[in-house]
């Protein structure tokens, strides 16, 4: 980065995009880093698939589908209709101008550019000016374990709709995996304040925070590291980290999310339905933030944008 960013942020997919959406229009584009979670990528009908990088880049762009949270508004489906009359597969749907972002994709690839170069790219040709960062240029890919096999996670979460119950998780290829080049600068740089975004803790954000050297280096940051919960009142707002955490046996609520991090970050955000359990997190030795961190629209995601910031600054 040319300049020190005040916010280090690490998101997930739609939670984490959000927020990411909220900081963009609280801060400065130069003041501002998000690194997304690379373990869901993977190879689709000859494309290269980034789904997280993809959901944080086209709410930045103003470009997502606000209503399902992913892919592009008014998007078209010929191609996967072409594809389903050809007997291919289409349980995981490509939208038309979706597949121009994998093919260009596939072609820095072609070009020998990394993973973190193409998406730099991507960022400049749709006007995202924040700095997108995937967490590794390495392959890292996230497989769940349920009672009949292990999947990868495209399969359970898509295909097969997050129904079979988790017992464990495991990140393929995260031994020899490395942080990418402007993540280590990143935090290198010394952000004022690092935020875990409202994503997955344990498919969004664990991949992120497992690629060898990358804790030890958080925990080196002076600034604290917050985080917003993705649980609500014992629910998720979008996605499977409720039902993770049953078949991973841990409590669907603000203190198991607090209790999974704990030894990580130093504050929790949480919602307002959920003041009651403060004072049991705050017991662990965490700072509570309560707030409404439910984001409806645009105001919601900048409000809450700005309660992680100036909670940053009681610490």
């Amino acid at each position: 980065m040319t300049k020190k960013a005040k916010v280090l942020a690490l998101s997930g997919g739609v939670g984490g995009a959000k927020l990411a959406l909220g900081l963009a229009k609280l801060l400065p584009p130069d003041q501002l880093a998000i690194v997304a979670n690379t373990a869901d990528d993977f190879c689709h009908l000859g494309f290269p698939v980034s789904p997280d990088l993809d959901t944080v880049m086209y709410t930045l762009a103003g470009l997502s589908n606000a209503e399902q949270g992913w892919g592009l508004a008014n998007e078209t489906w010929q191609f996967m209709d072409a594809t389903e009359a050809l007997g291919g597969e289409t349980w995981f749907r490509l939208g038309d101008r979706d597949i121009a972002t994998h093919t260009a994709r596939r072609q820095y690839f072609d070009q020998g550019l990394t993973l973190e170069k193409a998406t730099a790219l991507l960022c400049e040709a749709l006007g995202v000016e924040q700095q997108l960062i995937p967490m590794t240029n390495d392959t890292v890919s996230t497989q769940v374990r349920t009672d009949n096999a292990w999947l990868d996670f495209q399969d359970y979460f898509v295909r097969q709709q997050c129904q079979p119950m988790i017992s464990e998780i495991r990140f393929n290829g995260m031994e020899s995996a490395a942080p990418s080049i402007a993540f280590d600068a990143a935090l290198a740089a010394e952000p004022a304040a690092i935020i875990i975004c409202p994503s997955n803790p344990f498919v969004s954000v664990d991949p992120i925070l497992r690629i060898p050297s990358v804790l030890p280096k958080l925990k080196q940051c002076r600034a604290p590291i917050v985080a917003v919960s993705p649980i609500v009142n014992g629910r998720a707002i979008k996605g499977p980290t409720a039902s993770m955490m049953k078949g991973l046996e841990m409590p669907v609520s603000v203190v198991g999310v607090a209790n999974y991090y704990r030894d990580i970050i130093d504050g929790l955000v949480i919602d307002s339905s959920d003041a009651d359990q403060a004072k049991a997190i705050e017991a662990m030795g965490i700072k509570v933030k309560i707030a409404d961190t439910i984001m409806s629209n645009e105001q919601d995601k900048l409000n809450l944008a700005e309660h992680c910031w100036q909670f940053n600054k009681e610490f």
